[in-house]
């Protein structure tokens, strides 16, 4: 262990501060974390802890969202320049117009949004609970779900739905393609894949995988993802998401050879957190990610029914 990682140790300890780290952070910021997963465990983590600070090696909208669930808290992003290409993709006003012109219908706003466009929202969702919080609303309701257009496509395929989706991306999942799967898989013939619904290569490979039958591609949320490559008897696994989550996957399951779908699969953002800004922010508790009381309140009602129905 780095003397680094030895200071944020100790350091934590001494201010009661909890340290939670998304999948997609570097390896050595998930190695010093107290808890490491993705936005809808992280979430239920931040709700629930008893440290007074939090600190947040995610992106800007994780630690709003850590700060709408523990007002009484202080939580801190490490790197306040964190953001995300996805949650830019609609704002407050966009969402606005796009309810005016659909007045009867239900907002899902993926987690991936800024606390102004969940105060407008019914329900917020990940990708690992996107179908079941679809599937609770009444068929005969209308539904807005924003912001990425893979994951809609990918939900209403799977509930059968009609659904109208924002066409917002993550220019990372956008970048991966079924052609660079179909590829590793002719050099893996044996692999499995797992791939994140936020993926471009996600219509195609579901579509393929269901012509042919094909048992071996699955699509999971970031935590799903791990869990699945605990069980997989292939020892080859492509994986379709942003390649820091490989890094616990090697954790749970060290015998396995996990592929990244390309060189190019890291978010930027993501990547922006390190050991020593993770120190400088225990150090001086700061910068502090606060969402004004009131848009809390209206926001938090969103999240809390995503965090009910599970």
């Amino acid at each position: 262990m780095s003397d680094i990682s030895k200071k944020i140790l100790n350091l934590k300890k001494e201010k009661n501060a909890v340290i939670l780290a998304h999948n997609y952070q570097i390896p050595e910021v998930q190695d010093v974390a107290d808890f490491v997963g993705d936005s809808l465990g992280l979430s239920r983590i931040a709700s629930n802890t008893d440290a007074e600070i939090i600190i947040f090696c995610g992106v800007h909208f994780m630690a709003e969202t850590a700060s709408i669930l523990s007002p009484e808290k202080k939580v801190i992003l490490p790197d306040i320049d964190a953001g995300c290409s996805l949650a830019d993709t609609i704002n407050y006003d966009q969402l606005k117009k796009w309810k005016e012109k659909n007045p009867n219908a239900v907002v899902v706003s993926y987690v991936n949004t800024t606390a102004e466009v969940k105060a407008e929202s019914d329900y917020c969702c990940t990708s690992s609970n996107a179908l079941q919080v679809v599937e609770s609303i009444a068929k005969d309701k209308e539904i807005l779900f924003l912001p990425d257009m893979f994951l809609g496509a990918y939900v209403q395929k799977k509930t059968n739905r009609k659904i109208n989706i924002w066409p917002g991306e993550c220019h990372v999942h956008a970048a991966m393609k079924y052609e660079e799967i179909k590829n590793l898989k002719d050099e893996y013939p044996d692999s499995e894949v797992l791939i994140h619904p936020e993926c471009a290569c996600g219509s195609q490979a579901m579509a393929i995988a269901e012509k042919n039958n094909d048992k071996s591609i699955h699509f999971l949320s970031t935590e799903a993802m791990v869990n699945k490559s605990r069980e997989i008897t292939s020892k080859n696994i492509i994986v379709a998401t942003e390649d820091g989550i490989i890094h616990k996957m090697k954790k749970v399951a060290p015998e396995k050879n996990f592929i990244s779908i390309n060189r190019k699969s890291q978010c930027n953002f993501m990547k922006m957190i390190t050991l020593e800004k993770v120190l400088k922010s225990l150090i001086d508790e700061g910068p502090e990610i606060k969402v004004d009381e009131k848009l809390a309140l209206k926001a938090k009602i969103a999240i809390d029914r995503m965090i009910s129905i599970g």
